[in-house]
């Protein structure tokens, strides 16, 4: 990986994604890596939502909670 390919799979690993009712959308800098680049920004991103939940005293991950916050209103 690029050192800008790092920095975008760094931003690719947070909980934040587009929000769009009237469809999914993929957070914009995915379009931006390669397969290669793709592959370890999900890497790494399961890896960050495994140790959000273990630090989290009800074992969420930051996903779960920004799910449940929309959810909740």
């Amino acid at each position: 990986m690029t050192p800008d390919d790092e920095l975008l799979a760094e931003e690719l690993t947070t909980a934040w994604r587009p929000r769009d009712p009237r469809e999914l959308k993929f957070h914009p800098f995915w379009y931006d890596l390669d397969e290669e680049a793709r592959i370890e920004a999900f890497e790494r991103t399961q890896e960050q939502r495994k140790l959000e939940a273990a630090l989290d005293p009800e074992g969420y991950s930051g996903t779960v909670r920004a799910v449940l916050a929309r959810l909740r209103g």
